[in-house]
């Protein structure tokens, strides 16, 4: 296996553990011998536990020295509830580092590079460097802004509608497309709806289909006191302000589930980091209908808003588009350090 393949596996390994280790990154690590063999893999454990290069160099054992630790993310060099990765990677003779991006959380930002080239360690940042950017995004985005990742998660008619004129949404998707949007709450730390939704479906919010952990309900409004989604955060101010209380709170990727004013207000903020759109083949063909979002339409065409589809994926019968603004940066610096969150677990 070349460095390649074992950053590829090692993005694999991450993925595993995708919605088990926030606040902390979801990151994978490969150790391969001089032949190329893998000696040892890993990837982050729940908050309190072992990351991923301490996992792949346990896993290794004699054989990880003069190997090579292939990484998604730059290993830390500083002590939160474990001991600094740095410190594991030259105990055990480690001889090169290969890593996917550089960490920007202010703590680590270059000075884990640093350390293990001061230390004698051959180091190489970058590979499949795109890749583990569009992995490991949300952590990165909260690192650098000290706000959550925003997601939109949207269920809409092909012709863009969310309910019918009597209120009825349930359901536009199928199946599939529901278990994948309880896959996207497992993902995420939080979770915001309006007080209007609480009050017309009265949801509960929580993970159910697939294994994880409920999100902080956050209800923007006040949701009645029989609501099912208490316990929950109701926010009455701004929404700007309450995704920088939200960053303080670790909380790394929130998902907005509506209603369309809710996803409105964000939207016309420039708040929303990707949007989610689930599509179905599915028509209620008039102009009354609830729509994708709410309030007035762009006044001409150039006043439109464009995105860029990042993923287009089928789930049964349904659609799943990604797209992401065009004001987001296709490339993220990850190599400078903007948020004061000093938090690790």
């Amino acid at each position: 296996m070349d460095e390649a393949e074992a950053m590829a596996h090692a993005i694999e390994h991450a993925a595993s553990v995708r919605s088990q280790t926030s606040p902390n990154p979801w990151v994978g690590a490969v150790v391969l011998d001089a032949n190329g063999n893998v000696v040892g893999v890993g990837s982050t454990e729940p908050p309190g536990g072992a990351h991923a290069e301490v996992i792949a160099i346990a896993a290794a054992g004699a054989a990880a020295a003069g190997a090579t630790l292939v990484v998604t993310l730059e290993p830390c060099s500083h002590h939160g509830r474990t001991p600094p990765c740095g410190d594991a990677i030259v105990a055990a003779g480690i001889a090169q580092v290969v890593v996917g991006v550089h960490d920007p959380d202010r703590r680590v930002a270059g000075r884990g590079v640093a350390a293990l080239r001061a230390a004698g360690v051959t180091v190489e940042v970058g590979l499949l460097g795109d890749q583990v950017t569009a992995q490991l995004e949300p952590y990165l985005h909260h690192r650098r802004t000290g706000r959550p990742y925003v997601v939109c998660k949207l269920a809409t008619t092909l012709d863009g509608g969310i309910a019918a004129t009597d209120g009825s949404s349930q359901w536009i998707t199928g199946q599939e497309a529901r278990t994948d949007v309880h896959r996207l709450r497992a993902e995420s730390d939080a979770i915001i709806v309006g007080a209007g939704t609480i009050r017309a479906d009265n949801p509960s919010l929580t993970v159910r289909h697939v294994e994880g952990t409920d999100p902080l309900r956050v209800v923007l409004g006040r949701a009645p006191t029989d609501a099912r989604v208490h316990p929950c955060l109701e926010w009455t101010g701004d929404i700007r302000a309450l995704l920088d209380e939200l960053g303080r709170r670790d909380i790394v990727q929130v998902i907005i589930e509506g209603g369309s004013a809710v996803v409105r207000s964000f939207h016309d903020d420039d708040l929303i980091d990707r949007y989610v759109v689930y599509v179905a083949p599915a028509l209620l063909t008039g102009g009354d209908m609830v729509p994708l979002l709410a309030g007035p339409t762009a006044p001409s065409i150039d006043a439109m808003w464009r995105g860029r589809f990042v993923d287009v994926r089928r789930l049964g019968d349904d659609l799943r588009l990604d797209l992401i603004p065009h004001t987001r940066s296709a490339t993220m610096a990850t190599d400078h350090p903007c948020s004061d969150n000093d938090t690790e677990v």
